[in-house]
């Protein structure tokens, strides 16, 4: 029984394709299965403990702590622009509490950057 179907037409009418998103959805699933089929035959070979030759634990202390002072840096950057943006807004909106909400914000500003400072003394820790 065909409930969208006009007169002389041999298909179901409508905006949305079925086939379409079906099709999609096989593609999405071969292709997830061969990332993960990538990923399992190479975790061995990338895992494999070398016999010389490999880093140093100093090495590996100071890649590590560049990643985590970055991701430390641009979090706090965020966090520094949202409380900012929100502090604006809230004065913007009441003039007369100006004053708490700027100390509001020195205060949350002033924990938000020792985030990166405390990221900053682990590093220089080890």
């Amino acid at each position: 029984m065909r409930v969208q179907c006009e007169p002389g037409c041999m298909r179901m009418t409508g905006t949305t394709s079925w086939t379409r998103f079906i099709h999609k959805e096989k593609t999405m699933r071969s292709k997830t299965f061969l990332i993960l089929l990538a990923l399992f035959c190479l975790a061995s070979p990338m895992m494999a403990q070398t016999t010389g030759g490999g880093m140093d634990r100093g090495t590996w202390v100071v890649i590590t702590g560049g990643f985590a002072m970055a991701i430390a840096s641009a979090v706090c950057g965020l966090a520094q622009a949202r409380a900012v943006a929100a502090a604006e807004e809230g004065m913007a909106r009441n003039p007369a509490a100006a004053a708490p909400i700027r100390f509001a914000l020195i205060l949350g500003l002033a924990l938000i950057e020792s985030l990166a400072l405390y990221t900053l003394v682990i590093i220089f820790r080890f």
